[in-house]
């Protein structure tokens, strides 16, 4: 089948990751073809990668860039500050082998022991946490949990003050998408903000370096070869992926798993369950439910489809997570799901570096949570928990209640 060949073209609207269930769409898209034109907010032409195996070839195939510069007709117009800047310099935003100089570097830093370490101090803050209103008998687990966990632990994981609104601020700045003047220039505001506290963070380490992950993203930028703006940017993106995506992570799972009550007990039951049902959670309603941003750099034949070289693809990491070529019942959620290869921290080159890191504040946080309150429960229906803006798919607030805890 060729490029030219008539599909039904799909419209993803902008808040299409905040809707309900977004996942009758995917389905839609993925039986009418693994691979077909989209059209993004209703004005950007797209294709779109539905089908697992799929999306999986194109996370794994040196054709499908990651730099925006290789799709002209999409940056023709945009001013050379929105086209190219520290943040297209980070990992998310490069090809090798710039990518794989970067990733190396971050990679010596950002180790499995660093992680291990985090461990019991992650316990502390989510035990923090939650004192904080286990007593009260109801909270909100986006302001009280979901959202200063993960900002927490990044900041001491980089050995930076911990400022939660001017976080917050910077995050929803950069996460939303860029439909009107006004959302660019809160991005534009808030990436400038980003690009001045780090250089001030980096030019404090490098006089003083301590244990942490930012003193040594600067002594091994003494040691290779990476720019000043490589350096932040890198720095910028450890930051923004290592809490917004956990944010939204965590507060969909307990959601799911506070609809699906025999999940629940059965989490309950047997605690042990918890990192296997993290992977479920993830495939199930991960954050990235819409997907990730790919320019061809050639003609690629995929799918049954050529896509056309210059063009943006979408690699719908949601629907690849519920192709029933793949998973059984994908509709299902089942934490004794076996063979689960999910994709929701991506796949290939670009596979989260960070996914160790989630993967711990999420088992704590859960392990904590059915712990803790035993009776936990959604103080309002699902239909009206309100979405969190932005690209992710993410929940701005989750009110629960439970059985008070005696002061200890």
């Amino acid at each position: 089948m060729t490029a030219e060949a008539a599909h039904k073209e799909f419209d993803l609207p902008r808040d299409f990751a905040q809707w309900l269930d977004p996942y009758p769409l995917l389905a839609e898209m993925r039986a009418e073809s693994p691979v077909h034109r989209a059209r993004l907010r209703g004005k950007v032409d797209v294709w779109v990668i539905t089908g697992y195996d799929e999306c999986v070839a194109a996370l794994n195939d040196a054709r499908f860039s990651a730099d925006l510069e290789a799709a002209p007709r999409i940056t023709a117009g945009l001013p050379p500050e929105r086209r190219r800047n520290v943040l297209m310099e980070s990992l998310l935003a490069s090809d090798p082998p710039d990518h794989s100089r970067m990733r190396g570097i971050v990679a010596k830093a950002f180790t499995a022991r660093r992680v291990a370490e985090l461990a019991p101090r992650v316990r502390e803050i989510v035990d923090e946490l939650l004192d904080a209103f286990a007593a009260d008998g109801e909270g909100d687990l986006v302001e009280g949990l979901a959202l200063p966990l993960p900002i927490a632990v990044i900041c001491e994981l980089l050995g930076v003050p911990f400022a939660r609104e001017r976080f917050r601020y910077w995050s929803v700045g950069l996460a939303m998408p860029p439909a009107d003047g006004a959302t660019l220039e809160r991005a534009d505001a808030a990436r400038a903000e980003m690009i001045e506290f780090f250089t001030e963070q980096m030019a404090l380490k490098r006089a003083e370096p301590g244990d942490d992950l930012l003193s040594a993203l600067v002594t091994a930028h003494a040691n290779e070869h990476v720019s000043d703006d490589e350096l932040v940017g890198l720095a910028i993106m450890l930051f923004l992926s290592g809490h917004e995506t956990t944010l939204c992570f965590l507060a969909n799972a307990v959601v799911a798993l506070l609809t699906h009550p025999e999940q629940l007990a059965a989490l309950r039951a047997d605690p042990s369950l918890i990192p296997r049902a993290v992977d479920e959670l993830l495939r199930y309603d991960g954050p990235v439910a819409r997907g990730v941003a790919r320019f061809t750099l050639e003609d690629v034949p995929i799918g049954g489809t050529v896509i056309p070289r210059g063009e943006m693809v979408v690699v719908a990491i949601g629907a690849a997570n519920r192709d029933p070529a793949r998973y059984p019942d994908p509709d299902v959620l089942d934490i004794h799901r076996e063979n689960n290869p999910q994709i929701g921290f991506g796949h290939g080159i670009h596979y989260c570096l960070g996914a160790a890191l989630a993967r711990l504040e999420i088992v704590t946080a859960l392990e904590a949570l059915l712990r803790r309150f035993p009776d936990l429960a959604l103080a309002v229906p699902v239909a009206d928990l309100p979405r969190r803006p932005g690209m992710l798919r993410g929940l701005a607030s989750v009110p629960v209640t439970f059985t008070p805890e005696r002061p200890r």
